[in-house]
């Protein structure tokens, strides 16, 4: 078994739910409480989710496929971002932080996949 704390990937995108929490969520409006903020939320834990769950998986190829889905999570996280942005709920200069630290995450689980996929036969 894998111990998901030891990934950066995991420790960065778990710090990234945290901001979305504490900086992103508490600037939407009430009719958002359970439409777009929920959705952003669900997307954020979810990426650390799935590498934790992957972790927990016997296989290479297995933990691969839970980095997909968490692959899956970091695009639905960026649109997220964009559209908040677009609908005025956070500014350029925090989109911009964000979007850059949810491509990091992004690079990092591509990368990830693609060691694991060339050491699995």
């Amino acid at each position: 078994m894998r111990n998901y704390k030891k990934f950066s990937v995991w420790l960065i995108s778990h710090e990234l739910v945290q901001k979305i929490y504490k900086e992103i969520v508490p600037g939407f409006p009430e009719s958002e409480k359970y439409g777009l903020s929920s959705q952003i939320r669900r997307a954020a834990y979810s990426i650390p989710l799935n590498i934790a769950e992957g972790c927990g998986r016997t296989s290479e190829k297995e933990f691969a496929h839970f980095l997909e889905i968490t692959l899956g999570s970091v695009h639905e996280l960026e649109y997220c971002i964009l559209l908040i942005r677009d609908l005025a709920f956070i500014e350029e200069e925090q989109y911009l932080i964000f979007y850059e630290k949810i491509n990091m995450i992004k690079a990092m689980i591509i990368n990830l996949i693609k060691k694991i996929r060339s050491e699995t036969p």
